[in-house]
C-alpha cells in the first residue's frame, strides 16, 4: 500500500520505492562504515594473533594470510577455493537441506504457536511436552535420528528440521501473547466471529514476532545441520569441516566456516525483507 512520506507528504511511493528509500538511508548513516570497520578489526586481531605474535593458543591456527590465499587460488592446495566445482556442491547440498528443514518448520511450528497462543486448552496439552523436548541437546538425538529414518539424508534434515521448530514456535506464541487484549475486546464488540478474529486480529498481529523467530530459527537451522552433516552426512559444510580437521586441511575449515557464517547472514536477510514486504504497516509506523 502507497504511504506519504514525512518530508513530502504529497509523494506516494511504492514498496520499491519505500526499500530504496530506507537503503539510502542506512547508507547515509554510520551504521555500514562501523560493520566494516569491525569486520576489518576482526581480521587485524585474526591476523595479529596466528601470524604476527604466533599467540600460544592460536599457534596451530592457519592465518588470514593461508586462508585467502587457498580461497582465492585457481589451483588450491587442498582442493577447495572459488574456483573449484567442489566448494559450490558443499554448499548447494547444504542450502537445499536447511530449505527443506526450515520450510517444514514454518510449516509446522507457525500454525502450532498460533493455536496455542489461541486456545488455552491446546497450550496446556502441547506447552509441557515441547517444554521437555527444546532443552535436548541436538547431538543427543544423532542416535534416535539414524534409527528413526532411513537413509542419512532423512536423519540431517530431521535434526535441522528440530533446531528450526522449536525457535519458530515459541516465537509465534509470544507474538500471539502479546496482541493487547483490547483488539480481541474490540473485535468482539463488532460481532466478529472466531474465525475472524484468529484471520483479522490473532494472524496480522503475531507476523512481528512470527518473522523474528524465523530469523532466529534459520540461525539454529545452520547451527543444527553442521552438527548433522558432521555426525552422518556426506557432503555439506559440516562434513567438510570435520572432514578437513581429520584430513589436517585447517584452512579449509575456516573457509568452510565464514560460508556458513555468510550464507547464514544473506538466509536472515531475505527472511527480513519478506517480512517487511508482508508487513508494511509495520515499515511505516518505525518510518
Amino acid at each position: 500500500m502507497p504511504f506519504e512520506t514525512p518530508d513530502n507528504p504529497g509523494t506516494q511511493l511504492s514498496s520499491v520505492a519505500q526499500t530504496w528509500t530506507r537503503m539510502k538511508h542506512w547508507l547515509g548513516s554510520p551504521s555500514p562504515y562501523l560493520n566494516l570497520l569491525g569486520l576489518c578489526g576482526f581480521v587485524a586481531v585474526w591476523y595479529v594473533t596466528t601470524e604476527v605474535f604466533n599467540l600460544p593458543l592460536f599457534n596451530k591456527l592457519p592465518g588470514p594470510k593461508a586462508t585467502f590465499t587457498e580461497w582465492l587460488s585457481a589451483d588450491p592446495l587442498y582442493g577447495i577455493s572459488f574456483y573449484t566445482m567442489e566448494y559450490y556442491q558443499h554448499i548447494g547440498i547444504s542450502t537445499w537441506r536447511v530449505f527443506q528443514a526450515f520450510m517444514l518448520a514454518t510449516a509446522l511450528g507457525v500454525p502450532i504457536g498460533l493455536f496455542m497462543g489461541w486456545k488455552a486448552t491446546f497450550k496446556d496439552y502441547t506447552f509441557p511436552l515441547l517444554e521437555v523436548l527444546r532443552p535436548i541437546p541436538m547431538l543427543a538425538w544423532v542416535p534416535l535420528s539414524i534409527l528413526m529414518w532411513p537413509g542419512r539424508e532423512a536423519s540431517i534434515i530431521f535434526l535441522t528440521f528440530l533446531g528450526s521448530f522449536f525457535a519458530t514456535v515459541l516465537n509465534t506464541l509470544l507474538g500471539v501473547e502479546s496482541i493487547d487484549e483490547a483488539y480481541f475486546r474490540a473485535a468482539a464488540s463488532l460481532g466478529a466471529s472466531e474465525k475472524q478474529i484468529f484471520y483479522k486480529v490473532i494472524v496480522p498481529g503475531s507476523l512481528p514476532f512470527i518473522f523474528t523467530g524465523l530469523q532466529i530459527s534459520m540461525g539454529y537451522a545452520w547451527f543444527s545441520l553442521v552438527a548433522g552433516e558432521m555426525l552422518a552426512g556426506e557432503f555439506g559444510l559440516g562434513y567438510l569441516i570435520w572432514n578437513s580437521y581429520t584430513l589436517v586441511q585447517y584452512p579449509v575449515i575456516i573457509i568452510a566456516m565464514i560460508t556458513l557464517g555468510v550464507i547464514g547472514s544473506l538466509s536472515s536477510l531475505i527472511i527480513r525483507l519478506v517480512g517487511d514486504k508482508l508487513m508494511q504497516w509495520k515499515v511505516r509506523e518505525v518510518a
